[in-house]
């Protein structure tokens, strides 16, 4: 399915993207669409193998950096913002796809699981916003795409999941709106359920293929689960010229699985 995101895909050639989260799932998927659209892409991850065979599977390979570290260990956010200024010049568009549950399903969480989730889904993506945004604004351009989920805007996964994309979708809306005199421009995209390379649904799939079939059934009014490949576009337009007026916007992207009215 990445050929078909490839074919899609807008020109980037000669922009600068930072796509963290990106040793599996949406961000490994978005990461080669952009390389494969002419970005030079620094690819962030905690473990090296998928991000050397991801970077091996781009157009002109050593024109693609990567970055392996846990980004909620200390000083980590700082390391990798440094990367980009050194390696690539600065950063044009950043994709924060790192993000998850953490598998934390009891609904009276501890305060260091809510930390946890908070950090993956949130902090990180707002200390590298606070470390690269400022070259962004000097430089009169820049685009912040942050990954969500329809959970942001009803129950449908764990307390703490839903709680902390919540408020990614309130961070999102508030940097959009006061970014958006300043040339940046600060989206989300918020998928429902879709498979990606060894994603939480695909995992899911894997364990428990029944619990996945009652889903589609139940959920799922076109009678099958996307694929990571589908939300790419999506993603590619948020990241681009065309998102001009989308500042602080959360685009759902779910194959109808939501059941919200969006806020009017």
């Amino acid at each position: 399915m990445i050929g078909m995101a490839g074919r899609m895909a807008q020109d980037f050639t000669g922009k600068r993207i930072l796509v963290t989260g990106a040793s599996r799932g949406l961000g490994h998927v978005a990461a080669l669409a952009f390389a494969r659209a002419g970005a030079r892409v620094l690819v962030a991850g905690r473990t090296r193998e998928p991000l050397e065979t991801l970077r091996a599977s781009m157009p002109d390979p050593d024109r693609h950096e990567i970055y392996v570290g846990d980004l909620i260990e200390p000083g980590r956010t700082d390391e990798l913002a440094s990367l980009a200024r050194q390696t690539l010049s600065g950063i044009d568009v950043v994709l924060h796809a790192l993000g998850g549950g953490y598998g934390f399903r009891d609904p009276l969480l501890s305060r260091q699981q809510f930390v946890t989730l908070h950090e993956v889904n949130l902090g990180i993506g707002a200390e590298l916003n606070r470390l690269l945004v400022p070259d962004m604004i000097a430089a009169g351009s820049g685009h912040i795409v942050h990954v969500g989920s329809i959970a942001s805007g009803e129950a449908v996964g764990s307390v703490g999941y839903n709680t902390v994309k919540a408020a990614l979708a309130a961070y999102v809306r508030s940097l959009g709106r006061e970014l958006a005199g300043k040339g940046v421009v600060v989206t989300a995209v918020l998928p429902g359920a879709f498979f990606g390379p060894e994603n939480a649904f695909r995992r899911l799939e894997t364990r428990s293929p029944e619990v996945v079939r009652d889903f589609v059934d139940r959920r799922l009014p076109r009678g099958k689960v996307g694929e990571a490949d589908e939300i790419v576009p999506l993603i590619m337009l948020l990241a681009g010229p065309a998102a001009s007026m989308m500042a602080g916007s959360c685009v759902p992207i779910d194959a109808g699985e939501g059941f919200a009215y969006p806020q009017l």
